[in-house]
């Protein structure tokens, strides 16, 4: 037999005290909290789906959408706090994530807030820290945390819409901008209010638009308050004023009431915001200033069917939003109703006051008392504290029929014709009638406080309780029946036999008991003193009663005998249902939850159970043709269940159910309804007559219209024809004058032509005389220039060798110079190993004293560090708020500090040409010759220095005081070394850079032999091109009588020796020195550039080489520390040998002769070995300290910088 499973199907009601709780998904789809479930409601086409919330939350405390409408976030209250986002594009809304507090506590978020792109969200812890968490959801990463304040709620938290970075916060005396900078959100804003601030909106980057308490509107931009003003007009503050006034004179203690803004949204014209009860103004954006123009006022309407009708007029707006097209607005009120209105209807009924609509239907605003069904009907009765009874359509999933009473009402029963109702009230019992539009009563009984009511299966009797007492009544003749009298306590729950012969009750005294309706005796019992129970139910056969009550437990009683008990997990059932199949039953809970149960009873706990209300489920009840279960709770809501088995369909029915059609009304209401139908008709009528009269107007009207306009027409065609007509004519006179004008100019551009081969004659003649000229120019010029050529090479030949034997003299000086250096090194070198030798001897004798020592302080600081391990706990606390402020100050350091690079940067860059400008090649000569002095002597200061280093290195106490400052002096000389071989290298450069630049000169002077011999050749050439053409134009002026062939002639000798780049040429000659300097100085750039490289190639080796030191240093202070490890472990094995060698003394005193050989034996043998082992070790790492020795050494001449070869030649000092 599969299982049979509770499926949500619809639900009827909405959960109060949720922030936020009524968003827009599209423009047809609202979500909305109800029970403990989230439902997505569609507008139009009326269906639901169920987001279910999370098991074990104690409360739902507020809601958020993405921008996007993707995502949804739900913030619950349980033993921690928690945030669970959802993915409403997926089907069935899955979990994206869950986001805690992490380490910090937080039991609540009471407000949240996508960001624009709906990557990060906020979340607003509650008391008393009252933290805000930034996350980046999708990672499950909190960037930053925040204290927003120390005292009063926070009501709201939002993000800048264009800016990822700045939040707002409001609320009691709070109103704060943040900015996320640097993993931290840090106020932006420094202004202090003091006013209660209930909501606010963006409306733009800056602008931001606050509601408070006392009903004003507060503007702020950047952060500050730029003006405010009161939401509501100056008629409404004095209906108001008068209100307070009197409610003052009848009662002063009572506080003024002013209109509250809870709630703010911003959309593209203006903003939308409460104003006070019931009612919702609309703002729109003046052109003045930015200012904002209160336009429509919108109320939610009086309840026509309340006692009261002014009292829905008196709800509070807890949530405002506006659809994504901005159509249509919804609201959330305080007693659990929502409403909406489309605002283009709003904007147009301009005359008339603007009303909202109820979004679904209204609902329950109180706890739930009574619930029930009918047979012949789909029909669902409900009552409340709120004073209302409502008759639903569990098919239609709609509310039928409701009405409120003066009074509250405990409990309800429908008939099973579905025709009349039983509720029962504080002082009676009414049978009612079930119209069309009403529920009018017809019958009392006088039955006080009647917590429980039901008709019989046929509907001719219905019970009632009254305390311990049940009384029955018949239907028909309205009299009392019978008393049931035996419960000593309350009457919780009754429930009728399937053939009404029988009817079960249970009470608040234990008891569950079987009455027999016929003679009113008690048939079967079963008492339980430590239970009260809660509610009972039958099986179908009616053998088996099951009840529930406070020992968390479900009991079957068959025969006066408990059969099974179900334990529940310490949860406590508060009603049970019963399929009429008899395959499953449906248990609620204290914590609002369902669970469905297989019968027959299991043995062990097996249960599935579903998330349904957010409070005690008060009544449940399973249809008649078992197709859903309908529940009711303390939270006000109806939840309607669709009952399947796990493979989806529906249960299977006995006999398929048909439900009536027929309906009651009043004989007055019918004559009514007729009399209103023939008026109607007649309107319709005289409508039609109208419409018809108004139609042949119409078409008069538009026939005249249509002949105007032909007329029209007809006249502005002929006009045009005739304006063509005139353009033709136009247009053949000016093709006339065209003509003539083109005659006129052929006749100027040929004399124009005979005039330009005239004056083109003379000029040939002239530029033949200036070439003549420009010949006798170019000779001269070449005269001067070999005479400069040749005075510039005796020049260089002498410089060049005044300047090789100075450098050459200089090379052997400093050859002989880093030779003595070398002998040096050497003496160090052996100095170095013959103390090292005798320092090893000598500490081998003192590290036994010192690890005794060492071993008592090892104690000491043992102790010390527990009693400081609890200080360290206390100092944490400390530092953790210490250090929110440091990591404050750290960013502003380091601002300061790339401020101060980057300055000392450019005073560095300054400071080097200085240095650059002043120093010249003389002071650098005697600073070389300086230099070397100082190295010479530092490196004797070095060598002692060592020396007192390992002579300090006898006593421990000596070591510790005296070692660390002499290790300093040692760096601070070796960092004097380094600078001094710095400056050393650095003079080096400049000798290389002096032979590159000897090395350019050269080349610069091969370059110029080269021009110049370009320029002989060039010259030759043009000579015997001049040769030709004068040959070529003698033969020219042969024909000078003949004027065409002479002008044939001169053609041929233009194309022939004219060309573009003789002419550059020609006109060019004269700036040839210029083409020369610029290929000089494009050459000695490209030269530079080469040089700057070599540099910085220079640079980096001499770094590499400075780096691999550094790194022989520490391997040289590593292995030092190995060594004097493995003198320690040597001494400890020692002192082992010596332990055990008088270990075997003693035993030779106690013990017979034939084990003390055996053990002298053994002992000896050990510490034999253990002797060998040791030497072993001793000479494997004296071998490795003279391979690493070789090594150093090795290196130590590999890295010594190469002496420069004699053959290199350097330039000249000059000043």
């Amino acid at each position: 037999m599969a299982a049979v499973v509770a499926q949500s199907h619809h639900i009827f009601g909405l959960r109060t005290g949720v922030r936020n709780n009524l968003l827009f998904f599209d423009e047809q789809t609202v979500v909305f909290p109800s029970g403990n479930n989230c439902v997505r409601y569609n507008i139009d086409q009326k269906w639901q789906r169920f987001i279910p919330g999370t098991e074990r939350s104690h409360s739902m405390q507020a809601l958020a959408i993405s921008a996007n409408r993707r995502y949804l976030a739900v913030a619950e209250r349980g033993e921690k706090g928690t945030i669970t986002v959802y993915d409403l594009q997926h089907e069935q809304s899955r979990k994206r994530k869950v986001l805690t507090g992490g380490e910090v506590a937080v039991q609540e978020f009471v407000c949240m807030a996508f960001s624009p792109d709906s990557k990060y969200l906020l979340g607003q812890a509650g008391g008393p820290e009252w933290t805000l968490f930034y996350w980046v959801w999708e990672k499950h990463k909190v960037m930053a945390t925040v204290k927003t304040t120390s005292t009063g709620p926070i009501s709201q938290v939002s993000f800048n819409p264009q800016d990822n970075t700045q939040i707002c916060v409001s609320g009691n005396g709070v109103f704060k901008l943040f900015r996320y900078a640097e993993g931290a959100l840090k106020q932006s804003n420094s202004v202090k209010e003091t006013q209660n601030i209930l909501s606010h909106a963006w409306m733009s980057e800056e602008r931001v638009i606050a509601g408070t308490e006392t009903g004003r509107l507060l503007v702020f931009e950047s952060g500050d308050l730029r003006w405010e003003m009161s939401v509501t007009s100056k008629a409404s503050t004095q209906e108001a004023e008068r209100r307070t006034e009197k409610k003052s004179e009848d009662a002063p203690s009572v506080p003024a009431s002013l209109p509250r803004v809870t709630a703010i949204t911003a959309y593209s014209k203006g903003f939308a915001c409460s104003a006070g009860p019931g009612t919702v103004c609309l703002f729109e954006k003046t052109e003045e200033k930015d200012n904002y123009r209160r336009t429509r006022e919108i109320k939610i309407p009086p309840d026509p069917c309340s006692n009261e009708p002014s009292q829905a007029e008196q709800q509070e707006i807890t949530t405002l939003c506006i659809s994504p097209s901005e159509e249509t607005l919804a609201t959330s009120t305080d007693r659990g109703q929502l409403y909406h209105i489309t605002l283009s209807s709003a904007e147009m009924s301009k005359g008339e006051q603007a009303q909202f609509e109820f979004l679904s239907h209204s609902f329950h605003s109180s706890v739930i008392t009574g619930l029930s069904i009918c047979m012949r009907k789909p029909l669902i009765a409900t009552c409340s504290l709120d004073h209302s009874v409502r008759i639903w359509n569990f098919e239609t999933n709609a509310l039928e029929l409701y009405k409120e009473f003066q009074e509250e009402s405990y409990s309800v029963a429908l008939h099973p014709s579905g025709l009349f109702i039983l509720v029962g009230f504080s002082d009676k019992i009414r049978l009612m009638n079930l119209l069309t539009d009403d529920i009018r009563t017809f019958k009392e009984f006088t039955v006080r406080g009647c917590r429980e009511c039901a008709f019989s299966h046929g509907g001719h009797m219905f019970a009632a309780v009254n305390g311990n007492v049940i009384h029955i009544y018949s239907t028909t003749t309205f009299n009392s029946i019978l008393n049931l009298k035996g419960h000593n306590g309350k009457v919780r729950s009754i429930a009728w036999s399937a053939d009404d012969s029988h009817l079960v009750s249970c009470g608040m005294d234990g008891a569950v008991y079987e009455w027999n309706t016929l003679s009113g005796k008690r048939e079967s019992e079963s008492v339980l003193k430590s239970c009260s129970y809660t509610g009972v139910a039958l099986s179908p056969e009616t053998k088996s009663i099951f009840a529930v009550g406070s020992d968390c437990t479900l009991k079957e009683i068959h025969d006066c005998q408990i059969l099974r008990e179900v334990v529940s997990d310490d949860v406590l059932y508060t009603t049970i249902a019963m399929t009429h199949s008899g395959r499953a039953l449906f248990t609620g809970t204290a914590i609002g939850t369902v669970r469905a149960i297989k019968y027959p009873l299991p043995l062990q706990k097996e249960w599935t159970e579903y998330q349904a209300h957010s409070a005690p489920i008060t009544k449940m009840v399973v249809t008649f043709d078992d197709q859903y279960l309908l529940t009711v709770s303390e939270d006000g809501c109806l939840l309607i269940w669709k009952i399947i088995d796990k493979e989806g369909w529906g249960l299977k029915r006995d006999k398929e159910m048909t439900y009536a059609e027929e309906i009651l009304i009043t004989k007055s209401d019918l004559e009514e309804k007729n009399q209103i139908m023939l008026e109607l008709k007649t309107r319709v009528e005289e409508l039609k007559m109208e419409n018809e009269y108004q139609l042949r107007l119409k078409d008069m009207t538009y026939n005249e219209k249509i002949k105007d306009l032909t007329e029209k027409f007809t006249q502005q065609m002929e006009s045009l024809r005739t304006e063509n007509k005139v353009l033709k004519t136009e247009t053949e006179k000016q093709e006339v004058v065209h003509h003539e004008a083109l005659i006129e100019v052929m006749e100027r551009h040929s004399k124009e032509q005979q005039d330009l081969e005239s004056t083109n004659n003379q000029k040939l003649m002239l530029e033949y005389e200036k070439h003549q000229e420009l010949q006798l120019k170019s000779q001269q010029m070449q005269e001067s220039y070999e005479e400069k050529l040749r005075q510039l090479e005796d020049s260089k030949v002498r410089a060049l060798e005044e300047i090789t034997q100075f450098y050459e003299a200089k090379m052997q000086e400093k050859v002989l110079t880093l030779g003595q250096c070398q002998d040096e090194s050497w003496q160090q070198v052996r100095e170095f190993e013959e103390m090292t030798k005798q320092m090893e001897e000598d500490t081998d004798r003192e590290l036994q004293d010192i690890r005794v020592k060492y071993e008592r302080k090892l104690r000491e600081e043992k102790e010390t560090n527990l009693r400081l391990k609890g200080e360290t706990g206390v100092m944490k606390k400390k530092f953790s708020s210490l250090q929110r402020e440091i990591d404050d100050r750290n960013v502003e350091i380091e601002k300061l500090k790339v401020e101060q690079q980057k300055l000392l940067a450019f005073i560095k860059s300054l400071e080097k040409d200085i240095l650059g400008l002043k120093r010249g090649i003389q002071e650098s000569h005697l600073t070389i010759q300086d230099k070397d002095k100082l190295i010479y002597d530092l490196k004797k200061k070095n060598q002692e220095l060592e020396k007192f280093k390992f002579v300090l290195d006898y006593t421990v106490k000596d070591l510790k005081s005296k070692i660390e400052p002499r290790e300093n002096d040692i760096k601070e000389l070796k960092g004097q070394i380094q600078e001094m071989e710095g400056e050393l290298d650095q003079f080096h450069k400049k000798n290389t850079q002096l032979e590159l630049t000897i090395a350019n000169l050269k080349l610069k002077l091969k370059a110029t032999d080269k021009e110049m011999h370009k320029e002989m050749q060039r010259v030759r050439d043009v000579e015997a091109l001049v040769q030709k053409f004068k040959t070529d134009l003698h033969n020219c002026v042969g024909f000078i009588q003949e004027p065409k062939k002479l002008k044939e002639s001169i053609r041929n000798l233009y194309e022939r020796y004219v060309q573009q780049s003789d002419v550059v040429e020609m006109v060019g000659g004269v700036g040839v020195d210029t083409d020369i300097q610029r290929e000089y100085s494009r050459q000695r750039e490209h030269l530079e550039k080469n040089v700057a490289s070599l540099k910085k190639k220079l640079a980096n080796e001499t770094e590499v080489h400075q780096a691999v030191k550094v790194k022989m240093m520490k391997e040289n202070v590593f292995l030092i520390k190995e060594i004097n490890d493995l003198r320690k472990e040597l001494m400890v094995v020692r002192a082992q040998v010596h332990d055990y060698e008088i270990q075997v003394g003693l035993n030779k005193k106690n013990k017979p002769k034939s084990n003390r050989d055996i053990r002298m034996t053994a002992s000896a043998g050990t510490a034999t070995r253990l002797e060998e082992e040791a030497e072993r070790i001793i000479q494997l790492q004296r071998l490795e300290l003279q391979r690493l020795r070789q090594e150093v050494q090795g290196q130590s001449r590999t890295l010594t910088p190469p002496t420069p070869s004699a053959s290199t030649k350097l330039p000249a000092l000059t000043a």
